[in-house]
């Protein structure tokens, strides 16, 4: 297995729930996409070209400030499991994961990391730059990818038309080749019946949702990505405002449907919370889809101050290692449960269990 303490926070310091609405948006992500001039895209390119452009960002990272305390992983010297544990901390995506490691010459699949940036490397685009933070932080995740992108592309010639901006393999990525998206939590919209609404809404004014995993994911628990749909024609700053607000916007809707079940259906909503608590407390098995959902039941209790004592970083966690990879390296595997639903609920309630001690700790007076 892939040593992921050499990764600072693990990559995982988004999940300290510190930043802006971050009882409702988990999380804030920027990708820059850059390919470099002169050769083929990811796509179509040769083995020739991929060990060039992993040669060229290689050389441009570890001559960069980024270089010092960072982590390089081949994906080709990778098998699934290990891919997968990457992907289930958004640090690379799917494509990166699905990516054969057995293409002739070798897939030249990379990402570098250093802490909450990185880079992978010819995925869809030669250079996907990312950086993945806590809460809704658009202007502060993209002052970081900007960073990283001035770092690189002094050493890096990316792909730039006068006219159409950076060049990317697919054409909905040109212009600024930025993608940013927000994780976010809405489970008083679609208690509310309001989600379908909210989301056509969304479709009209130029962004796209997706599941928890972006494209191609489905949404489970409650959890949706809200992203830009297009980068030509606006510049980064435009396209951010324009995403901050309908974000904004939508947490006002979410937290006003919160209210209004508060209002309409307190003992409804006060059952419908602690029971999603005390199954996932006391549980022997657990699907992660199962899971994800009485994870959203418990977020929104702890979210409305139905639950005391359950933390923001507590709930993100377990978001993330009660994933099948995440389960498989580090829960030990129980003898006949081939879906993990043993180990998946025993590490619920031992979380679980370990936040209600320190919950009642700090609420014993002191002697």
């Amino acid at each position: 297995m892939i040593d992921l303490s050499l990764v600072p926070d693990g990559g995982l310091s988004w999940l300290d729930g510190s930043g802006p609405q971050a009882h409702i948006v988990l999380s804030t992500r920027i990708r820059l996409a850059r390919n470099v001039e002169r050769l083929a895209f990811a796509t179509r390119g040769g083995a020739e070209d991929r060990a060039r452009v992993l040669g060229l960002v290689d050389a441009a990272w570890r001559d960069s400030p980024l270089g010092k305390g960072s982590v390089r992983f081949l994906l080709d010297d990778l098998d699934g499991a290990d891919r997968l544990l990457l992907h289930e901390r958004h640090l690379i995506s799917r494509e990166l994961t699905e990516a054969p490691s057995a293409r002739e010459g070798g897939s030249g699949a990379a990402v570098f990391l250093s802490g909450s940036t990185g880079v992978m490397v010819n995925e869809e685009d030669h250079l996907r730059l990312q950086t993945l933070r806590s809460g809704l932080a658009l202007p502060q995740a993209y002052a970081e990818v900007e960073q990283l992108d001035a770092a690189l592309g002094g050493a890096v010639p990316f792909a730039f038309h006068p006219e159409f901006g950076y060049l990317t393999a697919c054409p909905t990525n040109a212009g600024t080749g930025l993608r940013a998206s927000v994780l976010i939590h809405l489970p008083g919209l679609v208690l509310t019946k309001e989600i379908a609404k909210v989301l056509q809404g969304l479709t009209q004014v130029g962004l796209t949702f997706r599941g928890l995993y972006g494209e191609g994911s489905e949404v489970v628990g409650n959890f949706f990505q809200l992203s830009n749909q297009t980068t030509l024609g606006k510049s980064e700053a435009e396209l951010l405002d324009h995403l901050g607000k309908i974000v904004r916007q939508v947490v006002a809707y979410e937290e006003q449907a919160r209210q209004v079940l508060l209002r309409d259906a307190p003992t409804v909503l006060a059952d419908k919370v602690w029971r999603a608590y005390g199954l996932l407390r006391y549980a022997r098995s657990l699907t992660f889809e199962e899971t994800m959902n009485l994870l959203s039941g418990v977020r929104l209790g702890a979210g409305l101050n139905l639950i005391p004592g359950v933390s923001v970083y507590t709930l993100n966690k377990l978001l993330i290692f009660t994933q099948p990879a995440h389960l498989a390296a580090f829960e030990p595997p129980v003898p006949g449960d081939p879906e993990a639903g043993s180990a998946r609920a025993g590490y619920v309630r031992r979380l679980l269990d370990e936040e209600a001690a320190r919950s009642a700790q700090a609420r014993r007076p002191a002697s």
